[in-house]
């Protein structure tokens, strides 16, 4: 699924979706599975929200390939296409990529100006991920 807009000014899901969007998806993926009516319900908790407008960006959600539908019955339940972790995951690296892709060195420099206050493992981690890199690189 891809992802159009990245919001650098933004925090969390509302980097890639409208906040209204970024609410439904947590809804969802704590739920899993969530009529219309059911993810307006929970909504309610914060603020009054017409089921109009829930309904609408719940089929916006589901036009992007977000969420999927299932009937029951005459209910249609919508759940996440992945998880939030495998979401955030694919974004992440697709947002990395385009940024190599475009920018090349001055990115990774600033990654690793980034590091300066990261946790050792991670530092472990990456160190691990650059010797195999060397290791598989051709000669």
């Amino acid at each position: 699924m891809d992802i159009k807009n990245f919001k650098y000014g933004e925090v969390g899901l509302n980097r890639f979706f409208g906040s209204l969007e970024a609410k439904i998806m947590d809804i969802l993926w704590e739920a899993e599975e969530l009529s219309i009516k059911e993810v307006q319900l929970r909504l309610e908790k914060e603020k009054q929200i017409n089921f109009n407008t829930v309904m609408t960006v719940m089929n916006r959600l589901l036009e992007k390939g977000i969420l999927q539908k299932r009937s029951k019955g005459r209910l249609s339940l919508f759940r996440p296409v992945e998880s939030k972790d495998v979401f955030i995951e694919q974004q992440s690296k697709r947002l990395t990529e385009n940024l190599m892709d475009e920018f090349g060195g001055v990115v990774i420099n600033h990654m690793i100006d980034a590091l300066k206050d990261v946790d050792q493992s991670l530092l472990d981690k990456l160190e691990q991920k650059i010797q195999q890199l060397k290791k598989d690189k051709p000669s």
